[in-house]
């Protein structure tokens, strides 16, 4: 395997795998800092990872859903140790036919989806989050590197450097 199929393989197996996975979701807030400058926002939220995106169940009114229709470039982090870049994109209302895949994962995934997913409100929506680039640590070298810089759009890993973090 390649460094990238590594990279991947980890991210497979730390958040996929129909895993639900918490993790930090920022976007750019709607309101400024106090010299006007964009800062960011952010929250934790349940998802599933799958195909180089994660999968979140949430409310199209919420802010997150407001600043990512101002802005849909985000990060994500976890505390399986890795921090992306991704685009988010609201895919609409959970219960639509061409959700229906995505929906049946949120019920098997997500023991609280039933109860608490509220599927029957047109708000109730599916965000996909497909990653972009990112890092993902493997301190125990399980495949041979330590830092993965990953560009998902190219499917390579960058080269260690000292300038990138390093490689030890």
């Amino acid at each position: 395997m390649n460094k990238y199929e590594n990279a991947i393989k980890l991210l497979e197996e730390r958040c996929g795998n129909g895993k639900d996975v918490d993790i930090a979701l920022a976007t750019i807030s709607l309101t400024p800092n106090a010299s006007g400058m964009p800062r960011p926002a952010v929250r934790m939220v349940c998802a599933y990872y799958e195909d180089g995106a994660f999968y979140v169940s949430t409310d199209a009114t919420t802010s997150k859903m407001m600043q990512i229709r101002e802005n849909s470039e985000v990060a994500v982090a976890g505390l399986d140790w890795f921090s992306f870049n991704g685009a988010a994109e609201n895919l609409g209302w959970v219960k639509d036919e061409k959700n229906a895949d995505i929906r049946a994962k949120f019920k098997q995934v997500f023991g609280w989806f039933d109860e608490v997913g509220d599927e029957d409100n047109p708000d109730s929506i599916v965000l996909r989050i497909t990653l972009t680039d990112g890092v993902i640590i493997d301190n125990e070298r399980k495949y041979g590197e330590r830092k993965y810089e990953i560009d998902f759009m190219n499917k390579t890993v960058l080269q260690c450097s000292r300038q990138h973090g390093g490689c030890p």
